[in-house]
């Protein structure tokens, strides 16, 4: 059995027998996980290996756990701070800086791979502009240089934890108001504008190894008349030719308004693998995955499978043993320095 091309969601703490019967199904690839799955750390440790051990290769286990306002564990596990914190921290001290981005990226990673968990979708590359408050302090900086150097010290922390990391929202979010899970946002800016400034971040990732990518559900008129989740040009154009990316892409959530935008959930499912995703995600409705998963269920990509093998999690320190790490204790106290003062400037 090979990975399947859609990732869906559970309802609670456990699995029940028709999310069991599911996730047998062979379109299914992956789980992500919300809150409403998380109680304690060892109950999500017991829950990541139930879904681990259901099929061979393992479905991938995934979450949003950026730090600030996303972040779906949280008892039991560092209250990381938001990325536009670095972006403070470099305006004083870029060095120190990009010094607590790289341990922090670890520490998440590190904090996530002890319960079996494989990524999270992050690091977060759209410009911290003002206009979009989906993104706001989710976003590292508003220069997209200064985005690029935080993001890739982020990555090199998460790195060598041993997780892959998902680089979001592609091409950009940052220049536009809407929310994209309430509405339609469009993006009139010059497609000149967008390759040189939104892009950019996404650009230095990929040279460094970036392993994954989300488009974004936004369109960017001048450019394209999709969405760039199911846009050709966006993804096959312009991330894989353009700029040579060879890793995974995974779609935003399928159930997001602004993906009405591409007809009803199948038709959702088949333009976004059309358009070039490898791995599609319908979350927050599981009578619209169960019918993805049958709508799918000839559905074969080799090329995307070869390249989803790079999502597993590696390199595991369980639990007690991270707790003892020189390293692990060293993020935390970094972290409480934010927890106790979000403005202050670290002494590192």
């Amino acid at each position: 059995m090979s990975h399947g091309p859609l990732m869906l969601d559970i309802q609670g703490v456990d699995l029940t027998n028709e999310e069991l019967e599911l996730l047998h199904h062979p379109t299914a690839g992956g789980v992500i996980l919300f809150r409403r799955n998380f109680e304690t750390p060892d109950q999500l440790s017991q829950l990541v290996s139930r879904i681990h051990a259901l099929r061979e290769p393992k479905l991938f286990v995934a979450v949003d756990q950026e730090g600030g306002r996303v972040q779906r564990f949280c008892e039991g596990f560092t209250q990381l701070p938001p990325a536009a914190w670095f972006g403070r921290l470099y305006d004083k001290n870029p060095r120190h800086a990009l010094q607590a981005a790289q341990s922090v990226g670890w520490l998440m990673a590190s904090e996530l791979l002890a319960e079996g968990v494989d990524f999270s979708f992050a690091p977060v590359l759209d410009l911290g502009t003002g206009v979009s408050e989906v993104i706001g302090d989710r976003a590292f900086h508003r220069k997209p240089s200064v985005v690029a150097e935080l993001a890739q010290s982020w990555t090199l922390g998460v790195h060598a934890a041993g997780m892959a990391v998902v680089g979001k929202h592609f091409p950009g979010h940052g220049n536009v108001s809407e929310d994209s899970h309430l509405a339609l946002p469009v993006d009139r800016r010059r497609r000149e504008d967008i390759l040189m400034e939104d892009l950019l971040p996404f650009r230095r990732l990929i040279e460094n190894g970036m392993e994954a990518v989300m488009p974004a559900h936004v369109i960017y008129a001048k450019a394209s008349p999709d969405l760039a989740g199911f846009s050709s040009y966006w993804l096959k154009q312009v991330l894989r030719g353009e700029l040579g990316f060879q890793g995974v892409v995974f779609s935003d959530d399928l159930s997001m308004a602004a993906a009405g935008e591409a007809g009803d959930v199948s038709a959702r499912a088949r333009a976004a693998l059309e358009a070039g995703c490898d791995m599609i995600l319908v979350c927050n409705d599981q009578k619209s995955a169960a019918r993805v998963l049958d709508e799918l269920k000839a559905y074969s990509d080799p090329a995307a499978q070869m390249r989803l093998i790079r999502m597993h999690g590696r390199q595991k320190l369980k639990r007690k043993q991270l707790h003892l790490d020189k390293r692990w204790k060293s993020a935390v106290e970094l972290v409480a320095g934010y927890e106790s003062n979000p403005t202050m400037e670290l002494d590192l």
